[in-house]
């Protein structure tokens, strides 16, 4: 679901640019508060449990990939707002970093993934959960009813962008600019797997830790369940634990998919929509995009704008493979690591600049004559 540089025309990606930016700035007003207070810490885990889920791909028939977003536990816990700015970091350092989505598509892989997720995640949760008790099985199965909704909605915006692309887009003989197939092959071929084996795991996903959280934590889940009374033998504790220790079990949880990362190399194949340039000239390949893409051959040659957009940015360390490491499963877990702290620095930064920008109490008008 990570589109590459090279698959959306400079006007999509502008398009998509302009419509992701009004909600990171509604995002970014919204969740001002939230960096004073020990949310802090949720939304760096949160942004690290996303960054590291998408590492673990899932075999789709067909013989290409997917995977997990972790957007619908974010929104659930932190709220739509903060979860669109948790996703978006995630992305932002996949694709500077690791090449794992384009950097001129990075406006359209927020939208999707970020920004419809998040919303569409926090709008079925609230329908669902109702007035639920926290502690209710109702609102695991809102949470995740509200995890599989929000990965489709996603994958569906995505197969919808990429599908456009040919019908838009194409030089003076026909041929197609940037992505190749339209959408009667493009939204099937995406939506197939997502419907299936990437939607139901999100659906565990995300209600098996609303499900831990309410045994576990249950003041995680207040924020979005206003009004709701809370646990009273549960709610005191989580409210007079620091920040970060209150986070420390879903940073233990990170860690363990951190050591699990290698796992997610064990799944051949690429993401549909995701082959690079030389794909399109390697025979192999080639049959493998056609077997994917209901057996219908990608186009003789690359499409130029693929080709000419597709090396606008060199990633340091592509696929999540140091060039320093020879040992592809160290290296995917060095990179995980390195993904990690990075949020966690930004994280901590916004939280300082933050604080740095709050105004000054207000010193009271009367004071005492000294």
């Amino acid at each position: 679901m990570h589109i590459p540089d090279g698959y959306l025309s400079p006007a999509t990606c502008a398009a998509l640019y302009g419509g992701a930016a009004p909600f990171w700035y509604a995002a970014l007003r919204k969740s001002r508060k939230l960096l004073f207070t020990r949310m802090v810490p949720m939304i760096s885990v949160f942004a690290a449990f996303s960054f590291v889920i998408m590492m673990f791909n899932i075999p789709i028939p067909g013989g290409t990939t997917a995977h997990a977003v972790g957007v619908g536990i974010a929104s659930i816990v932190l709220g739509p707002w903060a979860s669109i700015l948790a996703l978006s970091t995630a992305l932002f350092i996949q694709a500077f970093f690791f090449g794992d989505g384009g950097v001129t598509t990075l406006g359209a892989n927020c939208f999707n993934m970020a920004i419809v997720g998040s919303l569409v995640a926090w709008l079925v949760y609230r329908a669902v959960a109702g007035r639920s008790a926290i502690t209710s099985s109702r609102r695991v199965v809102a949470a995740s009813l509200a995890g599989y909704l929000a990965i489709n909605g996603a994958a569906l915006c995505a197969a919808i962008e990429l599908g456009l692309q040919p019908h838009f887009f194409k030089n003076a003989s026909g041929a197609p600019l940037y992505a190749p197939y339209p959408l009667s092959i493009a939204v099937p071929a995406i939506m197939i797997g997502h419907l299936t084996f990437v939607g139901l795991a999100e659906l565990v996903i995300t209600g098996g830790v609303v499900s831990y959280l309410q045994r576990a934590n249950p003041a995680l889940l207040r924020f979005t369940a206003p009004g709701v009374p809370m646990p009273q033998s549960k709610a005191q504790p989580a409210a007079m634990e620091s920040a970060w220790r209150a986070a420390r079990p879903l940073w233990t949880a990170v860690g363990l998919l951190l050591v699990l990362a290698p796992l997610g190399l064990l799944a051949a194949g690429k993401a549909w929509g995701e082959w690079s340039a030389r794909d399109f000239q390697d025979p192999a390949a080639r049959q493998q995009i056609a077997r994917a893409s209901g057996n219908v051959a990608p186009p003789a040659a690359v499409p130029t704008g693929l080709a000419r957009l597709s090396s606008i940015w060199t990633a340091p360390f592509p696929d999540y493979s140091p060039p320093f490491v020879h040992a592809p499963a160290f290296g995917y877990i060095l990179s995980a690591m390195f993904g990690i702290g990075v949020i966690i620095l930004v994280a901590v930064a916004a939280g300082w600049l933050a604080a740095r920008a709050r105004p000054a109490p207000r010193t009271s008008a009367r004071t005492e004559e000294t």
